[in-house]
């Protein structure tokens, strides 16, 4: 019954962040290449995911697999930031560089 539950409560995370998204089930499979099929089962909670496709799904939504597993959010880790910034055109480099700034002066 446990298992059921967790399941249960992805599922809904899961469908809870792909339409904050505006995405279908067949735009996010597509994205995460995985099958529309699997998105549709795992949101209703009838199978669990693997851990490779809960990996691509959890990158297409731009979420964590701790949030998709648990509803956990965990702060960024530098990693995670890094991989962002490398996809940031070169032009607004100088831009990020000043929210960062005046983040800090915040602290």
């Amino acid at each position: 019954m446990r298992d059921e539950k967790l399941l249960s409560e992805m599922g809904a995370r899961l469908t809870q962040k792909r339409k904050s998204l505006s995405l279908s089930q067949e735009e996010l499979a597509a994205m995460a290449d995985v099958t529309a099929q699997m998105i549709s089962t795992a949101e209703r909670g009838e199978k669990a995911l693997r851990p490779e496709n809960l990996l691509k799904i959890s990158r297409a939504l731009g979420t964590s697999t701790d949030y998709l597993l648990t509803g956990e959010i965990l702060p960024p880790n530098t990693a995670t930031l890094e991989q962002k910034l490398r996809l940031i055109p070169p032009q607004y480099l100088p831009l990020v560089e000043c929210v960062v700034d005046a983040c800090i002066k915040l602290k």
